[in-house]
């Protein structure tokens, strides 16, 4: 039996027209699953962790927890967030500035009246497992910001909830820190096991802790599986541009051969006769660049550009090119390139790329070429 089993979830907002946050998703999540809600801004992924918080009422579907139905809007059941045996940790911490740390941690402890000799154990041993034990005497002012998100995380744990929902934790820490706590986060999940839901807009995140990616637009799962495979494998348009091949192409079949704009492309792209109009999805580790006298290695497809700026990136050139108007990003590395170190604005260059780097989508944004057949779509 999952752990989380969530039904036809619709919320909308009032509004003329009225906005719908989520469209009828549907989702299972399974015991000890880390599942990571992944989009943009809007996209629906906090109102779907809200709404399995209780915090918000939708207007369809149904929520069960560890066979526990807590939201039927049908039936009239709609549990409140107290009864729900969740644990949250928030974007913004949200500690309770005069209580101290181990007043913060047993919080939910008191709010379920568990008794005082197993809430401290409970306190003291989930602050070890997130490194704070140290710290249970100070007061979140005397904290950094990694450490007050392990007191938060703490808090979220130390009621040994079925399900612990985190609302893009580690938006407010720096770089180093935010890899840090990442890093200690996954280690804690291979180690306790417990079940999570966790929203955020950041790719590497949902990368390096996802059992699973949900990736959402408009309100719906555009994608659903693991992430290497939704890494490698981006079945709709939407979805590769979100998981880091931003760089586009548009092309146009011209006769036998193809064109970016009116500029003609070398090689043979790997795309069925019935297409006229593609786009191309590339990374910008993919998209290589090589002098405008050097034809591309044999099997590569090419196309003349223009260097719009280039920026030292340590070990790599991060080179912005232009293809008949079109903005790519190429990251090129240094070893065995050195004339990319002298590139100028308005220089001319061939970019080009192998064609399994590549992944090709039709005109309805579905996939039409490139890598292994699609992954799970539209749940």
């Amino acid at each position: 039996m999952s752990q989380v089993r969530i039904e036809g979830l619709t919320k909308r907002f009032a509004g003329k027209p009225p906005a719908v946050a989520v469209d009828g998703l549907s989702l299972e999540i399974e015991s000890g699953e880390f599942v990571v809600l992944l989009g943009p801004s809007g996209c629906g992924k906090t109102t779907t962790l809200r709404s399995l918080a209780g915090l918000e009422t939708p207007d369809e579907g149904r929520i069960a927890m560890g066979g526990q139905t807590v939201l039927d809007v049908r039936g009239k059941v709609n549990l409140p967030p107290n009864k729900r045996r969740i644990g949250m940790v928030f974007q913004s911490y949200a500690l309770w500035p005069h209580m101290t740390v181990r007043r913060n941690i047993g919080y939910p402890l008191r709010a379920r009246r568990v008794a005082r000799d197993t809430s401290r154990e409970w306190i003291e041993e989930t602050a070890r497992l997130v490194d704070c034990a140290g710290l249970l005497d100070r007061y979140p002012a005397q904290l950094s910001g990694g450490q007050q998100q392990r007191v938060a995380l703490a808090r979220g744990l130390v009621a040994r909830p079925d399900l612990v929902l985190f609302d893009e934790p580690m938006s407010n820490l720096d770089a180093r820190l935010r890899d840090q706590v990442r890093a200690q986060l996954h280690e804690l999940h291979g180690r306790l096991g417990f079940t999570a839901v966790f929203v955020t807009h950041d790719q590497s995140e949902a990368l390096a802790l996802g059992n699973r990616l949900a990736i959402m637009r408009a309100g719906r799962i555009e994608q659903l599986d693991t992430p290497q495979r939704v890494f490698e494998e981006p079945a709709t348009e939407y979805v590769a541009g979100f998981i880091g091949m931003s760089n586009r192409l548009a092309l146009r079949r011209q006769g036998d051969r193809w064109a970016a704009g009116d500029q003609p492309v070398t090689g043979d792209l790997p795309v069925p006769r019935r297409h006229a109009e593609i786009a191309v999805r590339l990374r910008p580790d993919d998209l290589l660049l090589a002098p405008p006298e050097q034809p591309p290695p044999a099997g590569a497809i090419g196309v003349a550009a223009q260097v719009v700026d280039a920026q030292f990136g340590g070990r790599h050139m991060d080179v912005v090119v232009s293809v008949a108007g079109t903005r790519l990003h190429a990251k090129t590395p240094l070893a065995g390139n050195a004339w990319v170190r002298h590139l100028a604005a308005g220089e001319p260059v061939t970019a080009w790329f192998d064609d399994h780097a590549a992944i090709y989508y039709g005109a309805g944004d579905e996939r039409i070429a490139g890598h292994a057949p699609a992954a799970a779509v539209g749940a």
